[in-house]
């Protein structure tokens, strides 16, 4: 059996499970893992970030967009901390993700030892698994364990910690007799997805809602497949937008209290009968459960067990991979049915669409939120990739924005770091280097991870970031010059290129990035245009950072039945609007 050293080992596992690139920041106590990464630099890319908790975002970034397992390394003590929000953020939003952590010497873990942190114990509530290896031999049997792991059934994160002599130690381990293990998906029950169909053809108003699940099955295909050949409108949830395009006939919108569309909720509360496939009902999407589950029945696949009756109880609860549930419902659908042409629900459903579709062409000063997303959609073709976090322009973009593929829409979803969309950008943009990479970004989540941006500029990355930036109240143009009133009252006039506030093109530039400033609605396609050729000539990250309304329509508020949604601005007539959402 050859002989190879414990991190050669782990290397070439690593190698062999499809990682070419891997994110994290040397320490004494992981060098041996860097050692054996440099001699295979053709092979795997070592990006070094500027913090652990960037490189777990850049992995995650790195998952999502190839559906593979993302890597994240870092030193003992704090660097394994420093991980824990982006450990959270893959097992919140189920990313397949495997962390790396050196450890002080077996001698002195029960020591007290120099950065010497029981970080398998400190992650255990936000991986599947965590593993402090205690044997040399033991490691490239962990590491093929964690990809299976990380994988198999409902994806997520999974820990591995090293200490610093099982790395250096010498193992028995032969690569061309090594392969990964299995990973099983859980066939449905063919009776149950029988029952479905049954329900379906009972119903005079059926919505398919597409989750999370259907993206990490790579079933996208058999979804729109299943909803055409039924003629079943579509509601794709937050972290399964692209899913069905957004200029797609059965397409409804996301329902939601705050990443929605108006007439997604609509459309949602006249249903009755919903059938969710790889969701998880958050309370994001929910709102207030009594008006969201009255009057309607629900059937949920789950390839997790413990999801079904979490939230609600379903009147048809199946466990199963969500790819092998559509298979099943599309193979059964063509032997018990022609394919249906639209029906009167089908049409009502565009009719709302058409009609409650908000106004997005606003030429107010300052700007209004949805007009930066106009530009963004008019701008950025079908196939740019696009990566935002949480707050207000989240909200604003779960509203605005139109997505048209499949993993082309990431979003932090369930635990929303701020911050997450740069590093996360990132990792994207490494995966895929041919594709257009945008993160719309907000001013406050800007200061969280902004030294990420150094990364991109070190490695050459080129990134578009556009910031919406509301931490004013108003806006007048003057002149020469614009005039903003800030948090606290007190009117303050600034030249046009002076600092507003924190001055964030000049953070970007001090790292080596360019960027520029908007403050009217006639600069923004100009200026996303020069934004995206700058990043492509010159490989660096250009930041856009647009002054929005402090104040503008968000949708955000309670759970409620009824709410009367009207702005002179945004709506072309006062509506009464029946959502579970405001």
């Amino acid at each position: 059996m050859p002989k190879m050293s414990a991190m050669e080992a782990a290397v070439s596992v690593l190698i062999d499970e499809g990682v070419n690139a891997v994110f994290g920041i040397p320490g004494a106590a992981i060098l041996p893992l860097y050692q054996a990464l440099s001699k295979v630099p053709d092979r795997i890319l070592s990006i070094t970030a500027r913090h652990e908790e960037g490189a777990t975002h850049m992995a995650d970034g790195w998952s999502r967009i190839t559906g593979k397992v993302g890597v994240a390394i870092g030193t003992s003590g704090p660097a394994g901390t420093n991980m824990v929000t982006g450990l959270y953020t893959a097992w919140a939003d189920s990313i397949p993700m495997i962390t790396i952590t050196g450890q002080v010497p077996r001698s002195q873990l029960h020591r007290e030892g120099f950065q010497a942190v029981d970080i398998v114990d400190i992650v255990k509530p936000v991986v599947k698994k965590s593993f402090l290896v205690m044997e040399p031999a033991q490691v490239p049997w962990v590491f093929r364990e964690a990809f299976r792991i990380a994988k198999e059934g409902r994806p997520g994160p999974v820990h591995i910690d090293l200490p610093l002599d099982v790395q250096k130690a010498e193992i028995s381990y032969d690569p061309e007799v090594d392969c990964s293990l299995p990973v099983f998906s859980i066939p449905p029950n063919p009776l149950a997805i029988t029952r479905v169909l049954s329900m379906l053809q009972e119903a005079k108003k059926p919505l398919i809602l597409a989750g999370g699940g259907v993206v990490n099955a790579q079933a996208e295909d058999l979804l729109r497949q299943f909803a055409e050949y039924l003629q079943i409108p579509v509601s794709p949830t937050l972290m399964a937008w692209g899913v069905i395009g957004a200029d797609h006939p059965l397409y409804v919108g996301t329902v939601g209290i705050q990443t929605q569309t108006r007439a997604a909720n609509r459309i949602f509360l006249e249903s009755d009968l919903v059938l969710a496939i790889g969701a998880r009902f958050a309370e994001r999407h929910t709102g207030d459960l009594q008006v969201y589950t009255k009057g309607r029945k629900f059937i949920h696949i789950d390839v997790e067990p413990t999801q079904i009756g979490r939230i609600i109880e379903p009147d048809l609860g199946i466990v199963g991979d969500a790819r092998l549930a559509l298979e099943e419902l599309v193979s059964q659908a063509k032997l018990l049915t022609p394919p249906k042409a639209p029906t009167n629900w089908v049409e009502r459903v565009a009719d709302i669409k058409e009609r409650v579709d908000r106004v997005m062409d606003i030429t107010t000063i300052p700007i209004h939120p949805a007009r930066v997303f106009k530009a963004i959609n008019d701008t950025f073709g079908p196939d740019t990739i696009f990566t935002t976090a949480i707050g207000l322009y989240q909200i604003w973009s779960g509203q605005f924005q139109r997505t048209y593929r499949p993993r082309h829409y990431l979003v932090c979803g369930q635990a929303g770091p701020l911050g997450w969309e740069i590093p996360a950008a990132i990792g994207v943009k490494l995966a895929v280097p041919d594709k257009e990479i945008v993160a719309v970004v907000g001013d406050y989540s800007f200061e969280f991870l902004v030294e990420e941006i150094a990364v991109a500029v070190q490695y050459h990355i080129p990134l578009v970031m556009v910031m919406l930036n509301n931490g004013y109240l108003g806006l007048i143009r003057q002149p020469s010059k614009y005039q903003y009133q800030m948090n606290y009252g007190v009117d303050i006039s600034y030249d046009h290129n002076d600092g507003m506030g924190m001055n964030n093109v000049a953070v970007v530039e001090a790292m080596g990035g360019i960027g520029r400033r908007v403050v009217e609605p006639g600069e923004l396609e100009q200026a996303l245009d020069w934004a995206r050729n700058q990043a492509k000539e010159r490989s660096l990250p250009v930041l856009v950072e647009v002054f929005i309304e402090r104040e503008a329509d968000a949708a955000m508020g309670p759970s409620i039945d009824k709410v009367q949604e009207f702005s002179p601005v945004i709506d072309k007539e006062p509506q009464s609007v029946s959502s579970p959402l405001t």
